[in-house]
């Protein structure tokens, strides 16, 4: 009975073993899928002509950004040199001017001094013809008008009179004188022209 009895429980031990082997499953064979170390990285191309197109590209990007700030610079510098010239542009014909301050002041000086009227007179013919030249030297001419045939480009007609011997629309007197500032109107003269009949 002993024995049966051992015989029953090896015979169980081995079915249980058997039973166990069969529900744990055998790892796989392939080696590759479970290692430790880790999956080789691809190689980068280093072709040089690769490195070489890389090396233009910036290069080229550097001197496009290092032109487009000195374009910008100079743009800023041209805005500030054009600014000046238009705020001082008016510098020498003031300097010119002045000299006819002085003269000015002199004369009423003269005056106030001696009540000579004659002086006076003579003052303000010089201090006119000085004038003329300063404008002349500034490319500021007078517009001719008596005598010429009225141009409405550089003449403004005010009024109209009758004249024997004078052909009609032709400028008869002055009654303020124009100029121009080399080629354009600074103000046209203002003229009484002969009528027709």
């Amino acid at each position: 009975m002993t024995h049966k009895k051992h015989d029953n429980e090896h015979q169980e031990h081995h079915e249980k073993k058997k039973t166990a082997e069969m529900k744990t499953p055998e790892p796989p064979k392939d080696d590759a899928l479970f290692t430790d170390t880790p999956p080789k990285k691809k190689k980068i191309d280093t072709d040089p002509t690769v490195r070489q197109l890389e090396d233009d590209l910036q290069l080229a990007t550097d001197r496009m950004l290092r032109a487009h700030a000195e374009l910008d610079n100079y743009r800023k510098r041209a805005t500030r040199e054009m600014d000046e010239i238009r705020k001082y542009a008016s510098m020498d014909l003031i300097r010119d001017m002045l000299a006819i301050w002085d003269n000015m002041g002199r004369a009423l000086e003269a005056v106030e001094n001696t009540h000579d009227v004659e002086t006076l007179t003579e003052g303000v013919k010089m201090m006119h013809e000085q004038f003329a030249a300063i404008l002349r030297r500034h490319h500021c001419e007078r517009i001719e008008a008596i005598g010429q045939p009225f141009d409405p480009n550089i003449h403004e007609s005010i009024s109209q009179m009758p004249s024997a011997g004078q052909t009609p629309g032709t400028v008869l007197y002055e009654t303020q004188i124009g100029f121009k500032l080399y080629d354009r109107v600074v103000r046209p003269t203002q003229v009484v022209l002969v009528s027709g009949g």
